[in-house]
Order: structure tokens, then C-alpha cells, then sequence
């Protein structure tokens, strides 16, 4: 157009970075309603922003009554991959629900932090295969040699798919 002299693209980038902090905003607004629905629906969907706002309010929300939203704020944390996570995600790994167990675990394999490895270590013995699954492959994603007599033991778990997720995380040990 004449006499236009801002890009095409100029202020698309303002309105989608101000439509992201609305939803944000929104999202942790739903994370604390009294719908059970909102909640674990904001929970998952925090994780898919990947933004840092969402943190505090997805730590909070390791203590919702509903395991469902607790188990997706921990993987939302995970997603967002801020370190303020894990010490409430190490917390999460002592929990009587095996989904919070399962996903502290896979969490904590993608925050990265070493911290983590001992707490996990426990895991590999855990009841539920769902459960020792998710800890084998953070011990992987963690490569700490500290794990490995842990996953060499587990080398004989029931579960072929817990064994075969074992194999690779010693595999990583290896590598590193």
C-alpha cells in the first residue's frame, strides 16, 4: 500500500505475544476453580504454553485433592522445564497414588536435574510396571552413574517393556 511504510508482519507479533498471556492468565485463573474438570484441563494445558508464569500455580496444584490434576501439573512442569519443580516433584515420588509417582518421574527425567537420581532409584522397585517404566527412563534421560547398580538390578523386571526401557537408560550410562 502507498504511503505504508511498517512491515506486513509489524504488531502480529504484539497481539499473538498479548493473546498467549491472556490464555496464561485464563489458564491458571481455570487451575484454581471448584470445577474438577477446569482444573485438570488447565493443569494439561499450562505444560503445552511452556511458560514460567505457570509454575508456582502448578506446584500449588501438586496438592489438589484430584490426583488427576496432580498428576498433570506434574507433567506440565515437566513441559516447562523450570527447576523450581523438583524439589515438589521429588516430594510427589513418596505419594501413595501411582500416577503422581509416574508422573513426578517422567518429569523429572526432563527437567534434568541430577538431584533427582536417588530419589528415583527407589522407584525401580515400585508395584505398579507403570510406575518403574517412567523411573527407568528418568534415570536414562538423567545419565547419572550413580544408577547404574540400581538399573542393572532391574535388568530382570517382570515387565519386558520396564526391561527394555532399563536396557536403553544403561545404554545412556554408557555414553556419558
Amino acid at each position: 500500500m502507498e504511503g505504508d511504510d511498517q512491515p506486513p508482519h509489524e504488531g502480529r507479533e504484539e497481539e499473538e505475544g498479548a493473546a498467549h498471556d491472556l490464555r496464561v492468565a485464563r489458564l491458571i485463573w481455570f487451575l484454581g476453580s471448584d470445577e474438577l474438570t477446569y482444573r485438570w484441563k488447565a493443569a494439561e494445558l499450562l505444560g503445552e504454553t511452556r511458560d514460567r508464569r505457570a509454575v508456582e500455580p502448578l506446584i500449588e496444584a501438586l496438592k489438589d485433592e484430584y490426583v488427576d490434576v496432580r498428576w498433570l501439573a506434574a507433567k506440565s512442569l515437566g513441559k516447562i522445564g523450570d527447576r523450581r519443580a523438583v524439589e515438589p516433584l521429588i516430594q510427589c515420588l513418596k505419594d501413595e497414588n501411582q500416577w503422581l509417582r509416574k508422573g513426578s518421574a517422567w518429569a523429572l527425567g526432563r527437567l534434568g536435574d541430577r538431584s533427582a537420581v536417588e530419589p528415583l532409584i527407589p522407584l525401580l522397585k515400585d508395584e505398579k510396571a507403570k510406575v518403574r517404566l517412567d523411573a527407568a527412563w528418568a534415570l536414562g534421560k538423567l545419565g547419572d552413574r550413580k544408577a547404574k547398580k540400581a538399573l542393572e538390578a532391574a535388568r530382570d523386571d517382570p515387565d519386558t517393556r520396564v526391561k527394555e526401557e532399563v536396557r536403553r537408560a544403561l545404554e545412556n550410562l554408557e555414553k556419558e
